[in-house]
């Protein structure tokens, strides 16, 4: 194998390959990047058996073949490479190193043979169907913040993407919860996604998507078993497996009736949140909202740091409420509806509320109040 790349185009494929590579492997052969040059261009995977990345790029090929390296290593080296530099791989040799050269720099990296590298793209994929890389993006960022971290509930460490019938319209709806709160955004069902099954995307699969997507324009493609899925975008394909899992009827959790209607500008409330929650014990985070007729009183308290509190306006008419959140939930919504205006559906101080962006209604935002 002897080619010719740019730098930048090295780079960017090896950035997005290498995340993929755990740091800590028992297995060799996972800690490495194949790489395969034929007459189109040079192709780089990466996996860690539960995900797989192919990413193309072009390059001068010179003679065709293929090897793996160090994934880590390869990226740290072409990092710290010249902007603009001309990058030549070849082992041509005895085929059990490659030499990297650019500029005046030289370097022999050890590898393993392409034979043990383990393939993961195959299986049949009977669901397909594309949507914008923007409105992809949105759906993650509106879902994520909200996947479960407690690994012992494994069926809720990704995103539940599914097809449902809402107000008499098919949508595709994404739905991440770890008990404490639930975030749930839908879009237009896309042409082809009909009959698909439930699907648990799982975390890391979610952030190496979302790094992909933050790159390009277009439409992402995406393919779907029971099992597996693919995502297609620009010269990338992300596969992997699914969490094999029953998600949670989270309908349930969902309240209905809650009529107190609290309505707030969103940036100032997520400003206030921030400073009263300076205060707030770092175990529990909790931040009081005493709501009156047309008023809002934030407080939080600590035995060891003492006590804030501040009033916003807010649109509001019933009875008096006291209720009590974790100041880093409320933040991560609020994150989501940016500088708009959220509305706020309370019943009591102990049951769900609904929190939702009043300029976009298709995300819905579930949270659980704590005792304050």
């Amino acid at each position: 194998m002897k080619l010719t790349i740019e730098r930048a185009a090295l780079l960017s494929a090896l950035s997005h390959v290498q995340s993929v590579v755990e740091r800590r492997n028992t297995i060799p052969i996972l800690a490495n990047v194949l790489l395969e040059a034929a007459d189109d261009g040079l192709s780089l995977t990466a996996t860690d058996m539960d995900i797989a990345i192919v990413e193309k790029v072009t390059a001068s090929v010179g003679t065709t073949g293929s090897t793996t390296v160090p994934a880590h290593t390869i990226y740290d080296i072409v990092r710290k490479l010249p902007d603009g530099a001309q990058v030549e791989l070849d082992n041509a040799g005895d085929g059990d190193q490659l030499q990297l050269m650019a500029g005046r720099s030289r370097f022999t990296l050890q590898t393993l043979p392409t034979a043990d590298f383990p393939v993961m793209t195959g299986g049949d994929m009977p669901y397909e169907f594309s949507m914008p890389a923007e409105e992809l993006k949105g759906v993650i960022d509106r879902t994520r913040f909200a996947i479960s971290t407690e690994e012992t509930r494994y069926y809720l460490n990704g995103i539940y993407l599914h097809a449902k019938e809402a107000d008499s319209q098919p949508v595709l709806r994404a739905v991440a919860t770890d008990g404490h709160r639930l975030a749930r955004m839908e879009i237009a069902l896309p042409s082809g996604a009909n009959g698909m099954p439930g699907v648990i995307v799982p975390r890391k699969t979610i952030g190496e998507l979302r790094k992909l997507v933050d790159e390009m324009e277009g439409d992402v493609e995406i393919a779907l078993s029971e099992t597996k899925v693919r995502f297609s975008l620009g010269g990338a394909v992300l596969t992997s497996k699914l969490i094999d899992g029953t998600f949670p009827d989270y309908e349930r959790v969902i309240p209905e009736g809650n009529d107190k209607l609290l309505t707030i500008e969103c940036g100032q409330f997520a400003d206030a949140v921030d400073r009263v929650a300076t205060i707030s014990t770092e175990k529990s985070r909790a931040v009081k909202l005493n709501i009156e007729q047309n008023a809002l009183t934030l407080s939080a308290s600590s035995p060891d740091s003492g006590t804030a509190t501040e009033e916003l306006p807010v649109e509001y008419d019933k009875d008096g409420i006291e209720i009590g959140f974790n100041s880093r939930y409320l933040l991560d919504i609020a994150n989501q509806i940016g500088a708009g205006t959220a509305e706020f559906a309370m019943a009591d101080a102990a049951s769900p509320t609904i929190v939702r962006d009043v300029a976009d209604t298709r995300a819905l935002y579930v949270l659980m109040p704590m005792r304050v």
